[in-house]
């Protein structure tokens, strides 16, 4: 059974490890991070806690039945009672129902944690699973956008 914790110190390395491993399946459906990104990790991560702490966002890392870390799931910007959605499963764990357990998770979580009542959610056109797991979820589609350059679609729930 898979399970989502909020993002705490320790989970950094993990975190880490789980970034550069799947970089580049990543890259393929959404923009890469960069290698500042990865340079300048251990201060990144400080700062997304100290974000945390204040309410703004709440971070959260998804972790299979062994306690590997699988992927990482988020709700930023929150303001008025609601907050945009993101994650990110790797590449190992896709096609098996993770990513939809866990925006299931973070959906509950949304309101019963953190007394969230709308959700926003963005993919790009061509990411179909993303799309599928936004849907099974009960996110509709609401308009267009241009993520990085590439034609997309934003959701609310």
């Amino acid at each position: 059974m898979n399970r989502v914790e909020r993002l705490r110190a320790d989970h950094a390395p993990a975190l880490l490890a789980f970034e550069r491993a799947n970089r580049a399946f990543f890259a393929r459906s959404i923009p890469d991070r960069g290698d500042a990104y990865f340079a300048d990790f251990a201060a990144r991560h400080q700062a997304l806690l100290a974000e945390q702490e204040t309410g703004a966002c709440h971070f959260h890392v998804v972790l299979d039945a062994a306690g590997e870390l699988i992927g990482r799931i988020n709700l930023v910007d929150v303001e008025a009672g609601a907050a945009e959605l993101g994650y990110r499963i790797g590449e190992s764990a896709t096609g098996r129902g993770v990513a939809t357990a866990a925006v299931a998770e973070a959906c509950r979580l949304a309101a019963a944690a953190y007394g969230l009542t709308e959700l926003i959610a963005v993919t790009t056109r061509d990411n179909i699973g993303s799309a599928t797991v936004l849907a099974r979820n009960g996110f509709a589609a609401v308009g267009d956008i241009t993520l990085a350059g590439r034609p997309g679609t934003r959701y609310r729930r």
